[in-house]
């Protein structure tokens, strides 16, 4: 009897709010959603033995639940966050952002067509690399560079091309894994090459890769440790050494670089990241490396160095395979203007915020503490101290630099809602407000913004290190919300 009351979906799309919903949002998925909905009801019957009141409620229920769920889906789940982890380049947070100039070419690219393979003075068709080496050529000089469509890609490609069949020397010092997905071995495996292993997981010797060099051997790989160190009683063969013994045996010698870096950061205090033109300097006959890290553009990966390697690269079927888009070249392309104009630090936001001076990052800290202390029914305690941010994304693991960060919890009963900086006036919370610190995180990590900080035992910390300075005030006004609607929850 119970399944006799279930309505056709026909009959249900003529209700006011599903006929209004099909409008918005499309008949079809209503309806798949639909006939979903009611066969679970249909197997819980069956299974539970649901009717009567039960299954009238569920009935009623069903249109706006529908309804609800078509809206969750067709909302787009990739939501812009602010970043106030103290990690610059957050790869579950995407990455390095893009420079303004960047998103205006994409912008552009994506709206309508362009000569992406069309050669227009000369009218036939044309190869869509052409439209990066002009500006690759004048930032790493004598070079060829292929660009694919991430740094595990050009290092699978470089195997590809050629090792297949044939043995790769590696230090054991640098099996590394990147991510969880990228580990050497694995992909020297995937790309039909042989690992050979030499050296111990601390030291490696010259020596060791002459022993271990011999006919079968394609090239020597070395891997720049992007997201570790080894530290303590260690050696390494430097680049130069190597490249040295391959041109000896006439084999390549092929770095990955990792990180994208083309601009030293030995300015700040960062003395461990090599840039890509140091090691092509050093000998390396091709260098792989992100773009979406300490460049400052879209995912891809490049291999850069020697035309002829780099022309057999571009001439192997899996290149095709692995090529990127046109809204990636044309963030690309912008993106290496700003190097060769020598305005990196000023408009790729990821070499701007590690840039910034510390003061300057303690100044925002204490206006935003000032802020927080001052807005009404915000009933949390608010500090602001020293911290330590990172690079991230497999960049400088063991550089930090200094920062400045706002430390905020539920303030307790009859605390003075005051700094550790002494800025702002203190004023006594009105009541213990009646949630946790992990409740505030995550009312800030599921607002609108979305706010990301790092969860302590007794605080949660906003790190401005990570943030560009024109989205305070939405942190601001998002720790303003969170903190009202939990003071408001008894």
């Amino acid at each position: 009897m119970a399944l006799r009351r279930l309505p056709q979906v026909d009959r249900l799309l003529r209700e006011p709010v599903l006929r209004h919903a099909a409008e918005r949002l499309g008949p079809a998925p209503l309806k798949t959603l639909l006939r979903q909905a009611l066969k679970g009801l249909r197997q819980q019957i069956r299974e539970n033995g649901i009717a009567g009141k039960e299954l009238d409620r569920r009935l009623a229920e069903l249109p706006r639940a529908v309804v609800s769920e078509l809206e969750g889906r067709t909302r787009s789940s990739l939501t812009p966050v602010l970043n106030a982890t103290g990690i610059l380049v957050h790869t579950n947070l995407g990455r390095a952002p893009l420079a303004a100039r960047a998103v205006e070419r994409v912008s552009q690219a994506a709206a309508g067509y362009s000569n992406l393979e069309y050669d227009l003075a000369a009218r036939r068709r044309g190869s869509r690399s052409t439209h990066l080496d002009r500006t690759l050529e004048l930032l790493l000089p004598g070079t060829a560079c292929h660009v694919v469509n991430n740094n595990a890609a050009a290092v699978s490609l470089v195997m590809r091309a050629l090792a297949t069949d044939r043995e790769v020397v590696v230090s054991r010092g640098e099996l590394v894994e990147i991510g969880g997905s990228f580990r050497i071995p694995e992909i020297l495996e995937a790309s039909g090459a042989r690992l050979r292993e030499v050296g111990t997981t601390n030291r490696t010797h010259l020596s060791d890769y002459e022993r271990a060099v011999r006919r079968d051997t394609a090239l020597i790989l070395k891997v720049h440790p992007s997201n570790y160190r080894v530290v303590g009683f260690t050696a390494e063969a430097g680049v130069k050494e190597l490249a040295a013994l391959a041109r000896r045996r006439r084999i390549p010698l092929v770095v990955d670089q990792g990180s994208g870096l083309l601009a030293s950061l030995e300015p700040y205090g960062i003395r461990d990241e090599p840039t890509v033109l140091d090691y092509l300097k050093r000998g390396a006959d091709l260098v792989t490396f992100s773009c979406d890290k300490l460049l400052g553009g879209p995912q891809a990966g490049i291999v850069a160095g020697r035309p002829a390697l780099v022309r057999r690269l571009r001439r192997h079927p899996l290149s095709r395979a692995l090529r990127v888009d046109k809204m990636t070249i044309a963030a690309l392309e912008a993106t290496f203007e700003i190097f060769l104009r020598g305005r990196q630090f000023e408009e790729v936001p990821v070499l701007r915020m590690l840039s910034r001076p510390v003061s300057e990052i303690q100044r925002r800290a204490e206006a935003l503490a000032r802020d927080l202390r001052r807005a009404p029914g915000v009933q949390l305690d608010v500090v602001v101290e020293r911290g330590s941010a990172r690079v991230g994304g497999g960049a400088a693991p063991t550089s930090v630099l200094r920062t400045w960060r706002v430390g905020l919890r539920p303030a307790p009963r009859g605390k003075l809602s005051a700094g550790r900086s002494g800025a702002g006036k203190l004023r006594p919370a009105r009541s213990r407000p009646d949630f946790k610190l992990a409740d505030l995180e995550r009312a800030l990590r599921l607002g609108d913004p979305p706010v990301l900080g790092v969860l302590g035992r007794e605080r949660l910390w906003l790190d401005l290190r990570s943030v560009e300075e024109a989205a305070d005030e939405r942190i601001a006004g998002a720790v303003r919300v969170a903190g009202q609607l939990l003071a408001g929850e008894k």
